[in-house]
């Protein structure tokens, strides 16, 4: 079935299109059935509004349609007992309803159908009994059914977007922390070594943020999803260390032009080999952290542990060949990577 949505939706044809108009037509007619009504506008006209990417988007659209529509039934009441239908009438019905509701700190898309719902009520339901009490219960019977049927019809699982997302970004963190590796004696005039892929590997880690967001989003208000939402904290706690490891690798690249503007590496460090190492090793790790907690955790584990002990192995070893540096600066900048380096295996590895 997926599949299948997914070829219609080359062309256009998204799911959320078909929900939208099934949750209409639906309204529709459950609409006619209980209430009897021969047009009851109001019934899909919230299914349509109501229908989004998730069921706690739809829970919120309904919300504001529904106190929407009962704040502009109540205002056109209120007006339209003192006043025909005029244009003075409807200036007066529309900038009361938006005033109140304004005034009430209301969400903008609730102030926006006040406006509508006060002037449809006044403009048509003033001279017809019950009117305005059965536009509210056709605008509740839509938003449910948009609701149900976004939440019963192939409900939204984000978690592979996630997943996926927690991939990339393992995968560009080991990228830009080895890159900086190659860089340790190189300048650029004019920037910081490595900005561009730093400046990748943060636009990677907002993504992946995002990712996480939605997914939440997708599991809320959702009980045929519960079951992912254990697996969705696992996720989650990967992204929070993944977004530390950005944290500490934005530290290292910074702390590396420090040192190549102090021209460090020409004078007390100009054999770089041993940071290097340690700094590609650590960077290895970062893959395969992130792989071990999207994949078979029993499949990547291992090999993450022993890369993890190897890059602390080279890590002390770099430390020791500070030993004959004599320069408090170089030795301060120069600790401070291997500091964010043995935080990113902290991360890794807890």
């Amino acid at each position: 079935m997926p599949k299948t949505f997914d070829f219609f939706a080359r062309f256009g044809l998204s799911l959320q299109i078909v929900k939208t108009a099934l949750a209409a037509a639906t309204s529709w007619l459950v609409a006619t059935t209980v209430l009897g009504s021969d047009f009851p506008y109001f019934a899909p006209l919230a299914s349509i509004l109501t229908v989004q990417v998730t069921v706690a988007d739809s829970v919120e659209k309904a919300t504001q349609r529904i106190i929407g529509i009962i704040g502009g039934v109540a205002v056109s009441l209120l007006i339209g007992h003192w006043f025909s239908i005029s244009s003075f009438s409807i200036f007066l019905v529309i900038i009361t309803g938006m005033w109140i509701s304004k005034g009430l700190r209301m969400n903008p898309q609730i102030v926006s159908q006040v406006a509508v719902s006060s002037f449809l009520v006044l403009a048509f339901g003033l001279q017809e009994e019950g009117y305005a009490l059965e536009r509210v219960l056709e605008t509740l019977m839509g938003s449910v059914v948009a609701v149900l049927i976004n939440a019963l019809i192939v409900p939204q699982n984000a978690i592979p977007e996630v997943e996926k997302s927690i991939l990339a970004l393992g995968e560009q963190g080991t990228k830009t922390l080895q890159f900086l590796a190659r860089q340790l004696r190189q300048t650029e005039k004019g920037q910081l070594v490595g900005r561009q892929e730093t400046d990748a590997l943060i636009a990677a880690t907002e993504a992946s943020i995002k990712a996480l967001q939605l997914a939440e989003q997708s599991l809320k208000y959702n009980p045929f999803l519960t079951h992912k939402r254990t697996r969705l904290s696992r996720l989650a706690v990967s992204v929070k260390r993944l977004e530390h490891i950005t944290t500490q690798i934005r530290g290292i690249r910074r702390g590396i032009a420090d040192l190549n503007s102090a021209h460090i590496f020409e004078t007390d460090l100009q054999d770089t080999q041993a940071l290097q190492e340690a700094m590609e090793a650590t960077a290895s790790c970062i893959t395969l952290f992130s792989r071990t907690m999207v994949e078979q955790q029993e499949r990547h584990h291992p090999a993450l542990l022993a890369s993890i002990q190897e890059a602390n192995k080279l890590q002390s070893h770099c430390l020791e060949s500070l030993r004959s540096i004599k320069s408090n600066r170089t030795l301060r900048d120069i600790g401070s990577i291997l500091t964010d380096l043995s935080r990113i295996l902290a991360e890794a590895e807890r």
